[in-house]
């Protein structure tokens, strides 16, 4: 399977056009802003614990800043919204195009193509997630930091990001327009944020099985620093499914051709 060429022509693309600049600029000035926003509160209610003795017993960097920066922040703010924009032109650009025919009639595979191009997309957002560990140092220097709760939450992030981009990589494979792709994707990864919203109101079983598809569902015990085998498998099998479904696409686009 020749995907290493098809990866280093997508990194090439990105980095090569404003998308993965204006991506990553946008990305900072978010996260940087919040950072700033919950360490500087957290700085103030430090202060004051100095006179409360309790209220210095319960405070910790990872619920006062960690917690709320990585899962509120980066989650519903920046990848509900950015994941849509990494990936809308993986394969949408290329039918508009025309390329994707040729590059189809190419003695490469199906899932070398789909591989090359997601993983792509998965080293642009692990640059990411890689950056925000300046802000874990500026923590450190301040304040004491369990390793423990913040790999576990940095795994979250990373399975999380990684099913977000196979979603945004299958909705690119069924359309030409790269803004329709990237609705497609925000469309799909906000269903599955508010899934467990009507969950109540449904009972159960049905109920039930919109919890269990529910993001947040999976991601809290992450970001409280728990490893829980369930919300591992829940993540690695959207990634999975969504592939399938990606690689489906493109095998009927090749039949079609």
């Amino acid at each position: 399977m020749r995907v290493w060429p098809i990866f280093k022509k997508e990194m090439r693309l990105y980095f090569t056009s404003p998308i993965a600049y204006a991506i990553f600029l946008v990305f900072s000035l978010v996260i940087g802003l919040f950072f700033w926003i919950q360490f500087s509160s957290f700085a103030r209610a430090s202060m004051q614990s100095m006179m409360n003795p309790m209220m210095a017993r319960d405070m910790n960097v990872a619920d006062y800043v960690l917690r709320p920066l990585f899962f509120n922040t980066l989650s519903v703010i920046l990848f509900l919204f950015l994941m849509p924009l990494v990936t809308m032109r993986l394969f949408a650009e290329e039918r508009k195009s025309g390329t994707l025919e040729l590059l189809l009639t190419l003695p490469v595979r199906d899932g070398a193509v789909l591989a090359g191009k997601y993983l792509a997309a998965l080293a642009v957002y692990a640059v990411m997630l890689l950056s925000t560990f300046i802000y874990l140092g500026i923590m450190a220097y301040f304040a004491r930091v369990d390793p423990g709760p913040v790999l576990t939450l940095y795994l979250g992030l990373l399975l999380m990001g990684a099913a977000f981009l196979a979603i945004g990589t299958f909705a690119s494979s069924l359309v030409e327009n790269q803004i329709v792709a990237a609705l497609i994707t925000g469309t799909i990864l906000l269903a599955l944020w508010i899934a467990s919203w009507p969950a109540d109101m449904i009972g159960k079983p049905w109920g039930s099985v919109l919890s269990h598809l529910s993001v947040p569902e999976h991601m809290d015990s992450f970001a409280k620093g728990v490893l829980d085998t369930k919300d591992v498998i829940y993540f690695v099998n959207v990634t999975l499914l969504a592939l399938f479904l990606g690689l489906k696409s493109l095998e009927a686009r090749r039949w079609k051709s």
